[in-house]
């Protein structure tokens, strides 16, 4: 399942547990004044807004919507000397190597009632103390599998490209860069995909600013965190963390009201999750039907079949064709029929590359 999961990192205080939350809409991670609040990783699985859906839904009469999802894991603050170690660090590092991405919370305000743990607000140094770690962290795996493989290269020849590319990105990672600025083939890239290394993942920096900010959401600090992340070929959303818990806490119709009344077109999270699915080239394609509307998560540039995959493995298997209507000529013909009597529903073959927002019946045996 091409389903996406991000680990949410930063220093201890920085707002990750509060956007946590908020993300949840209940309170599931402890809020505190403290490092190390946060101790097991909570994981807490958010729905990908889609206005489409319910569009669909009522055309189809569908008993019920299920939206494509995010989980967010949510990691204790890490500090200086993590990746030895320090505070709980090699405990929480191996929580967020399971991830796709990292959601980086940095701190964009000032507070003098919430502590910071090097004593001032630099977003820059910051953002470095926990590359830093990351960085150590994969330089430590990186020489513990290349020690590993030269033992076997004696006698499996095959292990030549991982043993060299693990070299390469040994020396690179001793330069304190992440190894996804690191130029690679293909044929390199295959042979280190077993390892999961941190600074490889793509990066989305949650740059949390406090209420003063609203509506902008931009002040000096968001500014250098863009410029640092844009020099990486990262993403920055602004997000006012405090805010998003509060809105959290009320219906879908006060939280849009809210928003308005505060000029604000749609809610931090609702940018965060859509930000962090394009960070990762996924998509989603619907089915829909009296059952369910239904939105279903691939990799940009999938093919029909392997789309059907994600339903079923014998539709993948049995795979005849995909009939396929825009969702745009689904909501002027008001349904699939209407949309097949004027012409608008395609039928597409196994290569076919599905796009974001087809909707499709698919045909097998």
């Amino acid at each position: 399942m091409a389903g996406l999961s991000c680990g949410i990192v930063g220093l201890p205080n920085v707002g990750k547990s509060t956007l946590f939350n908020a993300l949840l809409r209940k309170a599931a991670a402890a809020v505190a004044n403290y490092p190390f609040c946060t101790i097991d990783p909570n994981v807490g699985i958010v729905d990908v807004p889609d206005p489409r859906l319910a569009v669909l839904s009522k055309i189809s009469g569908s008993k019920k919507i299920i939206p494509a999802t995010v989980s967010f894991v949510d990691i204790a603050g890490l500090v200086k000397g993590a990746s030895e170690g320090e505070g709980l660090g090699n405990q929480f590092l191996s929580n967020i190597r399971e991830t796709n991405a990292i959601l980086h919370v940095v701190r964009c305000f000032e507070d003098p009632d919430v502590i910071h743990v090097e004593g001032k607000i630099d977003p820059i140094a910051d953002i470095e103390v926990i590359n830093t770690e990351l960085i150590l962290s994969d330089l430590q795996m990186a020489e513990n599998v290349k020690t590993r493989i030269e033992k076997q290269l004696k006698t499996k020849k095959e292990f030549q490209v991982t043993f060299d590319t693990l070299k390469k990105a040994i020396e690179h990672l001793n330069q304190a860069k992440p190894l996804r600025s690191l130029a690679l083939t293909e044929e390199e890239k295959d042979s280190i995909k077993a390892y999961p290394f941190l600074t490889a993942k793509k990066v989305l920096y949650a740059a949390n600013v406090s209420e003063e900010f609203l509506p902008s959401l931009e002040n000096e600090f968001v500014q250098k965190v863009r410029e640092y992340a844009h020099k990486e070929g990262n993403d920055v959303v602004p997000i006012c963390a405090k805010l998003e818990e509060e809105i959290a806490q009320l219906s879908p119709t006060e939280a849009d009201e809210f928003l308005q009344s505060l000029g604000l077109k749609e809610s931090g999270l609702a940018r965060l999750v859509k930000t962090s699915f394009a960070l990762l080239d996924l998509i989603t394609y619907i089915t829909t039907g009296e059952i369910e509307t239904r939105a279903w998560t691939i990799t940009k540039g999938t093919p029909a079949n392997i789309a059907a995959g994600e339903i079923h493995s014998d539709i993948q298997k049995g795979f005849i064709r995909a009939e396929v209507v825009s969702f745009d000529d689904m909501v002027k013909y008001g349904g699939r029929s209407e949309a097949r009597d004027h012409g608008r529903a395609r039928a597409e073959g196994k290569e076919y590359i599905v796009k974001d927002g087809d909707v499709i019946l698919f045909f097998h045996n």
